[in-house]
């Protein structure tokens, strides 16, 4: 799961930093490497301040995901030294899909599920996650258009909607070559929370899954999300975190 995935959004592009991967044209730069490393001390800082630096150049901000067992051991107290910021820690959880896809909740009276292809629902989503987060998710919807367009194939997109608003919206990405899709999204909106929603977007993804032939569903979850998973099947296997890097205001 730390790869890319094999068809990039246009205006998207892959690089390589050493053991780095470094996408770029996203809404904000991210990096990704192997558990190990490979190099440590000076080395080690040098290739984060190139990181940071190159993405300073552009004006963008970046993300260093982390995970608990990659070495260095350190990585993570150099890229705070490097000015790189911690996010909420999420737990990576994984599920077999055919024993997810059984699972059948029942929806509130008026919720209705439906994956979606086009723009405007996609900005809808976008809208939704501004409203959940107060904050701007604009970008959300350019990323989901951009993927849809490149590999229809390998994202499918749902939404909850109650009087044609979109309530919640999650989606499946699927990695060719592996057992393995992942969840994301699963927002919900604070009004129709602790009704079941979730749990019928993540049956709703597992059938399709299975359907593909998928083995393992996997999900990097917040603590909001992570207990529901546990009760459903899912099992902890480690921890992830985003480090990021944000241009100086100005």
């Amino acid at each position: 799961m730390r790869g890319a995935p094999p068809n990039p959004p246009a205006g998207v592009a892959y690089e390589h930093d050493g053991p780095l991967l470094r996408i770029v044209g996203q809404f904000r730069g991210f990096v990704s490497g192997p558990r190990d490393l490979g190099v440590a001390g000076d080395g080690l800082d040098e290739l984060i301040a190139r990181q940071r630096d190159f993405f300073a150049a552009r004006g963008e901000a970046v993300e260093w995901k982390t995970r608990a067992h990659d070495v260095p051991a350190d990585l993570t107290e150099r890229l705070r030294a490097a000015g790189f910021v911690p996010e909420e820690r999420e737990t990576v959880l994984v599920g077999r899909a055919a024993e997810m896809a059984v699972r059948q909740p029942v929806l509130p009276d008026g919720v209705a599920l439906r994956r979606v292809t086009a723009d405007a629902d996609m900005r809808r989503i976008a809208d939704m996650e501004s409203a959940v987060w107060d904050d701007d998710w604009s970008w959300l919807a350019e990323d989901l258009i951009g993927r849809v367009a490149a590999a229809p194939d390998e994202i499918a997109v749902y939404v909850a909607e109650a009087g044609g608003e979109v309530v919640c919206a999650a989606w499946l990405v699927f990695r060719a070559g592996t057992g393995f899709a992942s969840l994301w999204g699963g927002s919900t909106l604070a009004e129709w929370r602790g009704r079941g929603i979730y749990r019928a977007l993540v049956a709703e993804r597992a059938r399709l899954a299975a359907a593909r032939g998928v083995t393992y569903l996997h999900v990097d979850a917040s603590d909001d999300s992570a207990p529901i998973l546990r009760r459903l099947g899912f099992q902890a296997v480690t921890t992830t975190t985003p480090y990021v890097w944000t241009p100086p205001a100005g």
